[in-house]
């Protein structure tokens, strides 16, 4: 199964300064896992130390917010579009 993933700017230097990359993964947390084999290091900026996602990290499955489907678990289907957004704050 392959998914396209969106890379953003401050992350790029962990995909060789790609944008979008090809992965695979039954759900948003299994594309996490091949994403970490495949890029080495960028795991550690997506999730915390008990592998769950971090909060300040949006992630979008076809333009719908994973936190109103079923986060970390949101299935994936071939073809599906994973965007990743870093939350900004500012004032």
């Amino acid at each position: 199964m392959a998914v396209q993933l969106l890379i953003p700017t401050p992350l790029q230097k962990f995909t060789d300064n790609q944008a979008k990359i090809e992965c695979g993964g039954g759900t948003v947390i299994e594309l996490m896992d091949d994403l970490e084999i495949n890029f080495p290091g960028i795991k550690a900026r997506l999730c915390d130390e008990a592998g769950e996602l971090r909060r300040f990290v949006n992630f979008y499955v076809n333009s719908e917010d994973i936190r109103f489907l079923d986060g970390k678990d949101t299935v994936l289907n071939d073809g599906d579009e994973v965007s990743i957004v870093p939350a900004v704050a500012g004032g």
